[in-house]
């Protein structure tokens, strides 16, 4: 994934997959492994056991809880906040730092 690609605080939407059409803020992005955590996306139920809470003789309730899982880059789109459409990432011809929206032209980072 190019350093141009999706931000942490991005909106994007899941193109393929249960949660297909639905929208959600990004939470966290890795370039590397080019995976993004999507809020409220991609829900995933996990069972934990009441454990005691280090340096302390409080307890961390147990429970089923649902976490977030990461998507794959490829499965999810930039939504422009300007034309509120799906769309590819640009740069600018004069400056690499600058995504622009494919749809309408508009600069995506302000």
């Amino acid at each position: 994934m190019s350093s141009i690609g999706i931000k942490t605080g991005d909106t994007v939407e899941v193109i393929t997959g249960k949660d297909r059409g639905k929208r959600g803020k990004v939470i966290s992005a890795d370039p590397a492994n080019e995976r993004v955590i999507v809020e409220g996306r991609n829900l995933a139920k996990r069972h934990m056991k009441p454990r005691p809470i280090p340096g302390g003789q409080q307890m961390a309730p147990g429970g089923i809880f649902e976490q977030e899982q990461p998507l794959r880059r490829s499965n999810i789109m930039l939504v422009c906040p300007s034309c509120d459409k799906t769309t590819r990432v640009a740069k600018k011809a004069d400056d690499a730092k600058v995504r622009v929206c494919k749809q309408c032209g508009t600069e995506i980072d302000k």
